[in-house]
């Protein structure tokens, strides 16, 4: 019998709605907790045995045996929650869907989320707290910082690095062996064929740095 291992998910947005859509076909882990500042107080489902309250609450899980993800789809907002509960040895776990298609030599980190239909190719990898969206292509040899958010239908071809925190919008495409350096955001349907900055938002046909962040 496969044990059923226990989740708090921070968050309670339109990502942790899929977040959440994913642990149930997943049978992996049980909810326990769902946490969001839009709570004042913990309170208990009756009917799901389900917690919702604050954020903060997450610190009353952290002695026992729990799992965090982090379902924001926020870097900064991800990153910050992360380094609060690191510093108090919390375990955080990965939500994979069935669908995602996993090389067995890619590398992944603690605390990311690949959504359905996603690909991760050959001795790619991908650092903690990322996220991999839907129909997203992460091809061989990709190197994937923590805190990236890589959105639907976006191709990274092979070579690629995307360092931490940047976003890489929706339907986008990074041409291989290029760079899109930290806490930058690549543009919905930009086509990357030139390495990206730091801290800067490039989009268009090809990417063009229109704005320093």
């Amino acid at each position: 019998m496969i044990s059923v291992k226990p989740l708090v998910i921070i968050g309670e947005g339109g990502h942790s709605k899929v977040v959440q859509d994913i642990i149930r076909v997943s049978n992996e882990y049980e909810i326990m907790a769902i946490l969001d500042d839009k709570y004042k107080s913990k309170n208990l489902c009756k009917e799901t045995g389900i917690s919702r309250g604050p954020v903060s609450c997450a610190f009353n899980f952290i002695q026992s045996e729990v799992n965090f993800i982090i379902a924001i789809g926020s870097n900064q907002i991800r990153k910050k929650i992360a380094s609060l509960l690191k510093r108090q040895n919390a375990k955080f776990a990965s939500v994979i869907h069935p669908s995602a298609m996993i090389s067995p030599t890619a590398k992944l980190g603690v605390g990311i989320v690949i959504m359905p239909n996603a690909v991760i190719n050959s001795d790619a990898e991908v650092g903690n707290h990322v996220i991999i969206n839907t129909a997203s292509v992460i091809e061989h040899d990709n190197n994937i910082a923590d805190f990236v958010h890589v959105s639907p239908g976006a191709i990274l071809a092979g070579d690629v690095t995307v360092n931490e925190g940047t976003q890489v919008g929706a339907g986008s495409t990074i041409i291989q062996g290029r760079k899109v350096d930290k806490w930058s955001i690549v543009g919905a349907g930009a086509t990357v064929i030139s390495d990206i900055p730091a801290g800067v938002i490039a989009v268009g046909v090809p990417a063009k740095i229109i704005k320093e962040i």
